[in-house]
């Protein structure tokens, strides 16, 4: 099996946690005092958008943090509510990694990279 194959078959997919309520981002904060939680700000009609997702679908996703997905076009009060929750600029795409209950790193566009979320996560 050449490297390239052997990399593919070890590399597990995105699993992404649609994040659709108030409460579900209150317990990802809760979650995030015992592990880094992700949040992805996707909005389904940028192609910037859809190329940063893909871009982190293809990176290999460490098992020790959460990924959530939060449609912006669909949860505009939610996602306004994060961004002034975590005293961040709302952006899409963006991304937030939250850990004790604060965020440590948000990124936008093609900043958005899963070596990135890995180090500020750690």
């Amino acid at each position: 099996m050449s490297c390239s194959r052997w990399y593919l078959a070890l590399k597990m997919p995105m699993n992404w946690i649609d994040l659709t309520s108030e409460e579900e981002y209150f317990s990802i904060k809760e979650k995030s005092n015992s592990r880094p939680q992700v949040i992805f700000k996707h909005s389904t009609r940028c192609s910037i958008s859809s190329m940063a997702k893909h871009r982190l679908e293809q990176a290999f996703a460490p098992e020790e943090m959460d990924f959530y997905h939060l449609d912006i076009l669909r949860h505009r009060n939610l996602s306004n509510q994060i961004a002034s929750d975590l005293d961040v600029w709302h952006e899409s795409p963006q991304i937030i990694v939250i850990k004790n209950e604060v965020s440590v790193y948000d990124e936008s566009h093609s900043g958005i990279r899963m070596e990135y979320i890995t180090e500020h996560a750690d």
